[in-house]
């Protein structure tokens, strides 16, 4: 594959890992956090290269990651992270080894994610929480995926400011009032009716027009009911 038709693959590969981990949450939840009913699109871009010095590197980096999108999309989650007998040296490793680069950054998201998959939230809120990118689709998701892993060990709180953080971030009408939606329905859980009652309201003032304000408005009305 070459490098400039590999490089928007990549991206296009995380948004589908990103939609089918959050779907994975969505089907074995445990009544904490609503059904998913969106799917992150992620718009494909190309890598930056700021210079001639570090193409090489990210071209490696790139050819690294492949194989291992190839594993994660077959749901073969552990030789993805820990790599093969051909080469390939797996999510984890190529993290480090090219650390500081777009793949990387890739990697560790694609590494959080295989840990979901593998149902270890700890390892997988550690990998996702490495993840940084200034990208207004990709970044969003992966903080979505964080949040459910917060919420899959009960940490409640962070939960929800990761879900507000990803809201923030999406700054769009269809994931924004997606993501508070979630925040509040975390919140609600958590005992925070305040905060709870702000998501809420925000989608309903701002959003009136999304998928969820219907389902704001139902909650709105069952908060103020037990006031």
């Amino acid at each position: 594959m070459s490098n400039n038709n590999q490089k928007p693959a990549e991206q296009a590969n995380l948004g589908e890992a990103l939609s089918r981990t959050e779907q994975f949450f969505t089907n074995n939840k445990k009544g904490i956090i609503a059904a998913l009913a969106a799917i992150i699109v992620i718009v494909v871009g190309i890598f930056v290269i700021k210079s001639t010095v570090i193409e090489p590197r990210q071209t490696k980096a790139a050819e690294a990651l492949f194989p291992g999108e190839q594993y994660f999309n077959s749901n073969e989650y552990q030789k993805a992270l820990d790599g093969d007998d051909y080469g390939y040296q797996g999510f984890v490793t190529v993290a480090k080894q090219y650390k500081g680069t777009k793949a990387a950054k890739l990697a560790n998201a694609y590494a959080g994610l295989c840990y979901a998959q593998l149902e270890d939230y700890s390892s997988a809120i550690a990998y996702l929480s490495k993840f940084s990118a200034k990208d207004k689709t990709v970044t969003p998701s992966v903080l979505g995926a964080l949040a459910n892993c917060y919420a899959e060990t009960d940490q409640l709180d962070k939960a929800g400011a990761t879900f507000l953080a990803a809201a923030k971030k999406a700054k769009d009408k269809l994931f924004t009032p997606y993501f508070l939606l979630q925040a509040g329905i975390i919140f609600e859980s958590a005992g925070n009716q305040a905060k709870a009652l702000d998501c809420y309201n925000r989608i309903k003032n701002s959003y009136s027009a999304s998928a969820q304000a219907s389902d704001a408005d139902k909650y709105i009305t069952r908060i103020n009911a037990v006031k």
